[in-house]
């Protein structure tokens, strides 16, 4: 393993701020939910700077892209998708979208006010607050895989966007309530997702372009972070479970596409699933990186993981003790699963890949 990069790169105001509070208990002092929200905004969790609390979320969202004419035969276009093929109207005026991708993509191409409906995580209950707050305020129809039809249909959408992953046996249920396209997969074929979605909200010249952008904009930042001389462990705390992240992971693909190296375990080398593999505690050592990214899915996974953190196992990690552990937005890194989220992930990196929590 490569020792920390020799030079500091200066990082946020918030994350160099010294916490007023260290989590170790994660809110067990008190029942107060203001008090609650305080003690989780801390640029500090449990030694792990916090990435992102400078984050603008005011108006993430890109600007409105205008309709796409290629393959429009009157007011309709043919989508082939996962399920079959589908005609969708040329130019969606209210869209219900049932998993977080497509809340990101729906961002990215400005389309944010026509969306009347959408499908959250069960652990969180809520759309993602990355994407500002008018995708804050969509109304919630059921979660990832038990979308409500009842609310769906009362919503009137005149296009559904879904995963074959998620809901396999809904398709016929909410086609009947609309239009509906299907991605197969969700997280390693994101970029694959984004073009089809991006096609059947008619944008799809725009979802190429925008997905074109981001790759220079990965390339460009690797390059400025000499990102390819550090590897980076990604960690997630999920409630009774711990999981390091592969290659063909979402925050995975996101860092190869920097140039971003990773710890020769999880490079997940002839692993029939290389997306992540499941760790116990005693395998800490496997979570080892010169840099390590952590998130939590959700308050229980986050009182675990500080639990966690807080043992004798992972503060003897050598990224633990050269500082260079990093709390990151579990709904950008691990959930987000688009264009919107994977800039702000080369953010993140930027603000911390060869710098140290002070």
């Amino acid at each position: 393993m490569r020792k920390p990069h020799p030079v500091r790169r200066a990082l946020p105001a918030a994350l160099l701020a010294a916490s007023a509070v260290v989590l170790t208990a994660c809110g067990g002092s008190g029942t107060d939910d203001a008090a609650s929200t305080i003690v989780r905004s801390t640029t500090n969790v449990a030694g792990a700077g916090v990435l992102g609390n400078d984050r603008d979320t005011t108006n993430p969202c890109g600007p409105a892209t205008p309709v796409d004419p290629a393959g429009v035969t009157g007011s309709v276009r043919k989508v082939a998708h996962a399920a079959g093929e589908t005609e969708v109207p040329a130019d969606p005026q209210r869209i219900v979208v049932l998993d977080t991708d497509k809340l990101d993509t729906v961002c990215a191409l400005g389309l944010q006010d026509r969306l009347v409906g959408a499908a959250v995580p069960d652990q969180v209950g809520a759309p993602p607050k990355y994407l500002g707050p008018t995708i804050a305020d969509v109304e919630t129809v059921g979660t990832l895989p038990e979308p409500n039809f009842e609310k769906i249909a009362a919503l009137k959408p005149d296009l559904i966007l879904g995963t074959k992953f998620r809901a396999p046996d809904a398709y016929q249920r909410l086609s009947a309530i609309a239009p509906t396209v299907y991605t197969e997969k969700v997280g390693i074929t994101w970029k694959d997702n984004f073009l089809l979605d991006g096609a059947a909200l008619g944008r799809g010249a725009d979802a190429r372009r925008l997905l074109d952008e981001y790759q220079v904009a990965a390339t460009e930042t690797g390059r400025s972070l000499n990102a390819s001389e550090t590897q980076a462990s990604v960690v997630r705390f999920r409630p009774g479970s711990i999981r390091v992240y592969g290659p063909d992971s979402f925050p995975g693909q996101v860092l190869a596409d920097a140039g971003v190296q990773r710890p020769e375990f999880q490079r997940l080398e002839g692993a029939k699933d290389r997306r992540f593999t499941e760790i116990s505690e005693e395998e800490l050592p496997k979570a080892e990186g010169d840099v390590i990214y952590v998130s939590f899915f959700g308050d229980d996974a986050q009182d675990q993981g500080v639990e966690v953190m807080n043992g004798d196992l992972w503060q003897k990690l050598g990224a633990v003790q050269d500082k260079r552990v990093f709390k990151v937005d579990d709904e950008i890194w691990m959930t987000g699963i688009g264009v919107v989220a994977a800039h702000d992930i080369l953010g993140d990196l930027e603000a911390s890949l060869n710098g140290y929590v002070n």
